[in-house]
Protein backbone atom coordinates (compact mmCIF):
# COMPACT_ATOMS: atom_id res chain seq x y z
CA UNK A 1 0.00 0.00 0.00
CA UNK A 2 1.45 3.13 -1.49
CA UNK A 3 0.36 6.91 0.07
CA UNK A 4 2.02 10.16 -0.06
CA UNK A 5 2.60 13.05 2.47
CA UNK A 6 2.53 16.65 1.58
CA UNK A 7 4.34 19.11 4.07
CA UNK A 8 6.19 22.37 4.26
CA UNK A 9 9.60 22.86 5.94
CA UNK A 10 8.52 23.54 9.14
CA UNK A 11 7.37 20.66 9.99
CA UNK A 12 10.42 19.02 11.47
CA UNK A 13 9.51 15.14 11.77
CA UNK A 14 8.45 15.06 7.89
CA UNK A 15 11.65 17.03 6.79
CA UNK A 16 13.74 14.64 9.29
CA UNK A 17 12.11 11.44 7.22
CA UNK A 18 12.81 13.26 4.14
CA UNK A 19 16.12 13.94 4.97
CA UNK A 20 17.39 10.76 5.57
CA UNK A 21 15.83 9.26 2.60
CA UNK A 22 17.91 11.92 0.84
CA UNK A 23 20.71 11.49 3.18
CA UNK A 24 21.10 7.67 2.44
CA UNK A 25 20.84 8.49 -1.73
CA UNK A 26 22.52 11.48 -2.38
CA UNK A 27 25.00 11.48 0.29
CA UNK A 28 25.48 7.78 1.07
CA UNK A 29 25.32 6.35 -2.68
CA UNK A 30 26.12 9.14 -4.96
CA UNK A 31 28.43 11.01 -2.41
CA UNK A 32 27.04 14.17 -2.88
CA UNK A 33 27.89 17.06 -0.10
CA UNK A 34 25.92 17.38 2.34
CA UNK A 35 26.41 21.41 1.96
CA UNK A 36 25.06 21.18 -1.54
CA UNK A 37 22.24 18.44 -0.95
CA UNK A 38 20.62 20.58 1.89
CA UNK A 39 19.89 24.03 0.08
CA UNK A 40 17.14 25.95 -0.61
CA UNK A 41 15.24 23.95 2.92
CA UNK A 42 12.79 26.60 3.92
CA UNK A 43 11.87 27.47 0.49
CA UNK A 44 10.60 23.90 -0.59
CA UNK A 45 6.88 21.99 -1.02
CA UNK A 46 7.70 18.28 -0.14
CA UNK A 47 6.18 15.14 -0.29
CA UNK A 48 7.34 11.65 1.19
CA UNK A 49 6.03 8.54 -0.45
CA UNK A 50 5.33 5.74 1.73
CA UNK A 51 5.34 1.63 1.49
CA UNK A 52 3.61 -0.21 3.55
CA UNK A 53 4.12 2.82 6.51
CA UNK A 54 7.75 2.59 5.49
CA UNK A 55 8.92 6.21 3.95
CA UNK A 56 10.99 5.59 0.63
CA UNK A 57 10.49 8.48 -1.30
CA UNK A 58 10.68 12.09 -1.10
CA UNK A 59 11.08 14.60 -3.39
CA UNK A 60 10.58 18.63 -3.08
CA UNK A 61 9.44 21.93 -5.58
CA UNK A 62 10.23 25.38 -5.52
CA UNK A 63 9.30 28.59 -6.99
CA UNK A 64 12.07 30.13 -8.92
CA UNK A 65 12.54 32.89 -11.07
CA UNK A 66 12.10 30.42 -14.30
CA UNK A 67 8.77 28.86 -12.86
CA UNK A 68 8.23 25.82 -11.26
CA UNK A 69 11.81 23.65 -10.41
CA UNK A 70 11.31 20.42 -9.25
CA UNK A 71 14.11 18.72 -7.05
CA UNK A 72 15.80 16.25 -4.77
CA UNK A 73 13.94 12.96 -6.22
CA UNK A 74 14.91 10.26 -3.81
CA UNK A 75 13.68 6.85 -3.57
CA UNK A 76 15.35 4.11 -1.71
CA UNK A 77 17.36 1.68 -3.88
CA UNK A 78 14.84 -1.70 -2.98
CA UNK A 79 12.27 0.18 -4.36
CA UNK A 80 13.56 1.36 -7.56
CA UNK A 81 11.97 0.13 -10.94
CA UNK A 82 8.80 -0.61 -9.50
CA UNK A 83 6.96 2.58 -10.55
CA UNK A 84 6.80 3.73 -7.41
CA UNK A 85 8.80 6.83 -7.93
CA UNK A 86 5.89 7.81 -10.77
CA UNK A 87 3.57 7.91 -7.91
CA UNK A 88 5.58 10.49 -6.36
CA UNK A 89 5.97 12.71 -9.54
CA UNK A 90 2.65 12.16 -10.39
CA UNK A 91 1.32 13.78 -7.49
CA UNK A 92 3.92 16.72 -7.55
CA UNK A 93 2.18 17.69 -11.06
CA UNK A 94 -0.77 17.10 -10.04
CA UNK A 95 -0.46 19.80 -7.64
CA UNK A 96 1.60 22.58 -9.49
CA UNK A 97 0.06 22.20 -12.90
CA UNK A 98 -2.58 24.49 -12.24
CA UNK A 99 -0.61 27.51 -11.43
CA UNK A 100 0.74 27.64 -15.21
CA UNK A 101 3.87 28.53 -14.56
CA UNK A 102 6.69 26.81 -16.48
CA UNK A 103 7.81 23.31 -14.90
CA UNK A 104 11.31 22.00 -15.15
CA UNK A 105 14.12 20.06 -13.49
CA UNK A 106 17.74 19.29 -13.71
CA UNK A 107 17.92 15.57 -14.23
CA UNK A 108 21.27 13.51 -13.60
CA UNK A 109 21.47 11.49 -16.74
CA UNK A 110 20.72 8.59 -15.55
CA UNK A 111 17.24 9.12 -14.74
CA UNK A 112 16.17 11.15 -18.50
CA UNK A 113 14.14 8.44 -19.22
CA UNK A 114 12.12 8.47 -16.09
CA UNK A 115 10.55 11.84 -16.77
CA UNK A 116 10.81 11.18 -19.96
CA UNK A 117 7.78 9.33 -19.69
CA UNK A 118 6.26 11.45 -17.39
CA UNK A 119 5.85 14.33 -20.37
CA UNK A 120 9.41 15.82 -19.69
CA UNK A 121 11.91 16.99 -22.75
CA UNK A 122 15.78 17.72 -22.31
CA UNK A 123 17.15 21.12 -23.78
CA UNK A 124 20.15 22.83 -23.44
CA UNK A 125 23.73 21.00 -22.86
CA UNK A 126 24.61 18.55 -20.58
CA UNK A 127 26.58 20.01 -17.57
CA UNK A 128 27.77 18.43 -13.55
CA UNK A 129 26.12 18.99 -10.32
CA UNK A 130 28.05 17.52 -7.52
CA UNK A 131 29.96 15.83 -10.07
CA UNK A 132 26.89 13.73 -11.53
CA UNK A 133 26.08 14.23 -15.32
CA UNK A 134 22.70 16.31 -15.58
CA UNK A 135 20.57 17.73 -18.50
CA UNK A 136 17.90 20.35 -18.15
CA UNK A 137 14.42 18.89 -18.46
CA UNK A 138 11.53 21.08 -19.18
CA UNK A 139 7.50 19.50 -18.96
CA UNK A 140 5.43 20.01 -22.20
CA UNK A 141 2.31 20.78 -21.11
Amino acid sequence: MTSITKFSFDQKDLLILSNEIRRIVFIEEQQVDPEIEYEFEDEGHYYLLFYNDKPIGTARWRSTEKGIKLERFALLKEFRNRGLGSILLKEILRDVLPGGKDIYLHSQVIAVNYYRRAGFREYGDHFFEADIEHVGMKYDK
